[in-house]
């Protein structure tokens, strides 16, 4: 399983970005996805997670309510919109898999594959 996330970049305060995260080597089922992000000097954190057929979805409550998750499985791609960007979401984010097609997690544990990951930056 490879995952490619895209999409980041420089954005002033208040602005929008969305990230894209295309996965490719596992055909025919549909599996958890999650987007996490690490800040310079700080922990991977979790930032919002979906299942496998999108019906259902987890945010941290730092994004609720500014981020917005969401696939096609059609291109086998899972989306991070984001909205009311602060300098705080500065961050390298990063998009992972896990192998279940229902649960949504926040545990990293249960994502098995991840992508390189993209930088995010949010200027005041």
């Amino acid at each position: 399983v490879q995952l490619q996330a895209y999409g980041g970049g420089l954005v002033q305060a208040g602005g929008s970005l969305r990230l894209s995260c295309a996965a490719s080597g596992r055909t025919g089922s549909r599996y958890s996805m999650g987007w996490f992000r690490q800040a310079p000097g700080k922990e991977r954190e979790f930032v919002a997670t979906i299942s496998g057929g999108g019906d259902s979805t987890y945010y941290a409550d730092s994004v609720k309510g500014r981020f917005t998750i969401s696939r096609d499985n059609a291109k086998n791609t899972v989306y991070l919109q984001m909205n009311s960007l602060n300098p705080d979401d500065t961050a390298v984010y990063y998009c992972a898999s896990t192998n279940y097609q229902r649960a949504t997690t926040s545990n990293v544990r249960y994502y098995n594959y991840w992508g390189q990951g993209t930088l995010v930056t949010v200027s005041s």
